[in-house]
């Protein structure tokens, strides 16, 4: 039951629709110079991240490329080099690939004969493998080449421009995770701006959570999320014979986004515990209507996960459904009486609440 305005013991604190704008306007502000700042700093390290950002795709086209090497060596090579045990010692221990080329007899004796004259100056062929080069006179040879150096491994760049774009990219991310707790700050001051006295003290202990799981959803995406979907990812490019090269500013725009949409993800305890905390909703609503909770965080993980996978989807979604429960352990477990100032009355819409 709505209460008058002569029962709020906080009525003067109140704010008119003006001064919100003003204060969501100043909020803004300072959050946009925050990130400013930290992407001048990241204009400097730019290189550096771009290095670091390109080492997962490269790690995980380094193990698809292994794999397609072992399948080579077992499906197409020759029996007398599927059965040397050292190929795929090669492969895994020595990071070297094998490639199949077929060499002239000829040819390669020519050239053989004119580096080692000595040893293979009377060196012959056996009449007719001396005479025109076909096919069937060609011979099978296994040549190896380090998989750190192929060009298969490396990511692309395909216009002149494209290295400058990458540049600004890498830097905002960088600006990004150096300002976030100054953009956590300055957003949660424009929140607290609307709130009564004695529920702004929530704001400068959720604010140092809040950055911990931006942080922690962030470290998930990265260390935990990327190699399944990119395992994911090469399967599906393999079973239709498609050969992968990876655009670098594609890449860091999947990089920059996904562990971005973790770090909002993880934000959910949070906003649950705030919103009991101000009565918006209580514990028992969110146990109860926790299917549909689970519907929408299905929903928000397709569309905060970039690559529109069903992994990167239920590894967000997964951590979403624990983070919802906890909320609730935490709107449970967590007392409530602070929520009020120690001798204020209760206003006639929260009697009875403790």
């Amino acid at each position: 039951m709505a209460f008058d305005d002569e029962d709020d013991l906080f009525k003067h604190t109140a704010m008119t629709f003006g001064e919100h704008l003003e204060e969501l306007r100043s909020a803004l502000f300072k959050a946009v110079l925050a990130l400013a700042i930290g992407f001048g700093i990241g204009l400097y390290f730019a290189p550096d991240i771009v290095r670091a950002i390109q080492s997962p795709l490269e790690q995980g086209l380094e193990t698809y490329y292994t794999e397609e090497a072992i399948e080579f060596i077992q499906a197409r090579l020759p029996e007398e080099f599927k059965d040397d045990p050292e190929m795929i010692n090669l492969v895994k221990e020595h990071g070297l690939v094998p490639e199949l080329v077929y060499v002239s007899p000829s040819e390669m004796l020519g050239k053989l004969r004119g580096k080692f004259p000595d040893a293979l100056g009377k060196v012959t062929l056996p009449a007719g493998d001396s005479q025109k080069i076909t096919k069937a006179g060609l011979i099978q040879v296994v040549m190896w080449r380090q998989l750190s150096d192929d060009e298969r491994v490396k990511l692309r760049a395909f216009n002149i421009q494209e290295g400058f774009v990458i540049w600004l990219k890498a830097a905002l991310l960088f600006g990004a995770v150096i300002s976030s707790p100054f953009v956590f700050y300055f957003l949660w001051s424009f929140v607290a701006a609307g709130l009564y006295p004695h529920e702004k003290k929530y704001v400068h202990t959720f604010l140092p959570v809040s950055l911990g799981l931006f942080i922690a959803g962030a470290a998930l995406a990265f260390m935990a999320v990327f190699p399944p979907v990119l395992r994911f990812f090469f399967s599906i490019n393999k079973s239709m014979g498609q050969v992968i090269e990876p655009r670098i500013s594609e890449w860091l725009s999947f990089v920059l986004m996904l562990p971005l949409g973790f770090g909002i993800a993880f934000q959910l305890p949070l906003v649950m515990l705030f919103l009991e905390r101000i009565h918006v909703f209580s514990a028992a609503i969110y146990l109860s209507k926790w299917r549909i909770a689970v519907l929408l965080m299905a929903i928000v993980s397709m569309v905060l996960s970039p690559g529109g996978d069903p992994y990167s989807m239920l590894m967000m979604l997964g951590p979403l459904v624990i983070l919802y429960f906890g909320g609730i352990a935490l709107c449970h477990f967590l007392p409530t009486r602070g929520s009020r100032t120690p001798d204020a009355p209760k206003p006639k819409e929260y009697a009875g609440v403790d």
